[in-house]
């Protein structure tokens, strides 16, 4: 086979890959922050306060990092396209679930047991596109599948306003469960004539082992410290910038959100332009070039006085995080070839750990020094842990 058959095939499989499990990683993204915007809506409907119907975006993520660590193994045991099939079948009951809840417990229940059911989709096709990649493809493979995270995730936020303008809040679940069921029927479609993957037996005593023998490996915990500091430098701020930008008389709530979507926008800027960057630069010259671009965003935030400027550090801190996280979750789906499922469960626990510590760290440095010493402290640290990251071998 020559090296243009090669790249032909690394392709197809690639395509099919998305074209099975893309959809799935979508509604998964999508049912994450689309509770946000109807907060108020949720509260009044129950009669509470906004700050306890805002805890429904922790009962969906927390459950999602928590949830790694066992379905790794079990991916692993019983195959992964069966779990994220399983996976995706339950969210789609628990999100109606969600919709019919008659009270604010019971909602919170759905929302933990939904946020559970999604943690089998992006980690897991992850692993899938690095059985099915070769490594000198699999950044570029990597990049597609975040496009359906990133979609997911904006378009989760930019529905929820109309649709619960129209339908109100429940009709803003029932909508994230229609979308799970496309995602399970699609799913179901592409796998077709697709080979029976084998299964074994599932034994925690095994999967320890396996934990074991992953972090045995040099490369895994300086990568998976690197995805949790990671993951709370670039997030931790998101909650402080509707607060910084009314200190600033530059906007509110309204605002902060179009900066906080112009972070996804750089996402998809950068899942467009990945292949030739990578191409041009090789993964370490990248993930320098994303060090730089996220200390400047960070910096913008911390020194904006108009909107633009806080827009513009959204894009930019965007493409930067996805130049940098992209290159971390290559190398972690070569921890371990036999049991990638659990080392990118590993790699999706620290990285859900870091977001959810992020927001602690600067909380008490807006308290102490305030926010924008703050974030221009986590720019230096940005670009510091991104230099260390391409200075490492890949």
């Amino acid at each position: 086979m020559t090296a243009a058959d090669d790249d032909a095939s690394s392709r197809a499989r690639m395509r099919r890959v998305l074209a099975m499990y893309g959809p799935a990683v979508f509604a998964g993204a999508l049912a994450t922050r689309a509770t946000d915007p109807v907060v108020a809506e949720i509260a009044a409907d129950f009669g509470t306060t906004a700050a306890q119907a805002a805890l429904l975006g922790t009962a969906y993520t927390l459950p999602f990092a928590l949830v790694q660590p066992i379905l790794g193994p079990i991916a692993d045991s019983v195959g992964k396209r069966r779990v994220v099939t399983i996976c995706i079948a339950l969210l789609a009951v628990l999100l109606l679930g969600a919709a019919l809840a008659a009270s604010l417990g019971w909602l919170m229940a759905f929302r933990a047991l939904s946020g559970a059911a999604a943690g089998g989709m992006m980690p897991l096709t992850l692993a899938i596109m690095g059985d099915a990649v070769p490594l000198k493809d699999r950044q570029v493979a990597l990049s597609r599948i975040l496009v359906f995270g990133i979609s997911g995730q904006i378009a989760g936020g930019a529905m929820a306003g109309p649709v619960a303008a129209l339908a109100g809040w429940r009709g803003v679940l029932v909508l994230c469960a229609v979308s799970a069921a496309a995602g399970l029927l699609a799913l179901l479609l592409a796998a077709r004539g697709a080979p029976a993957e084998p299964v074994t037996r599932y034994d925690p005593v095994i999967a320890a082992k396996r934990y074991r023998t992953i972090l045995q490996n040099p490369s895994a915990i300086p990568l998976y410290a690197t995805v949790a500091v990671e993951g709370a430098l670039v997030f931790g701020s998101f909650p402080f910038l509707a607060t910084l930008m009314m200190d600033r008389g530059i906007g509110g709530t309204a605002e902060a959100g179009y900066a906080i979507g112009a972070f996804g926008a750089g996402g998809l800027l950068y899942a467009a332009v990945a292949r030739p960057l990578l191409g041009r630069f090789g993964q370490a010259g990248v993930v320098r070039i994303g060090g730089g671009l996220g200390a400047a965003a960070l910096a913008g935030f911390a020194v904006a006085g108009a909107l633009w400027v806080a827009a513009l550090a959204g894009v930019l801190l965007g493409m930067a995080f996805y130049m940098i996280h992209n290159a971390i979750q290559t190398r972690a789906t070569e921890l371990s070839q036999a049991f990638r499922g659990s080392a990118i469960s590993l790699h999706a626990f620290s990285f859900f750990a870091g977001q959810s510590l992020g927001p602690i760290a600067f909380g008490l440095g807006a308290a102490t020094v305030g926010l924008g010493p703050s974030l221009g402290l986590a720019a230096v640290l940005l670009a510091a842990l991104a230099w260390l990251l391409a200075r490492r071998p890949a």
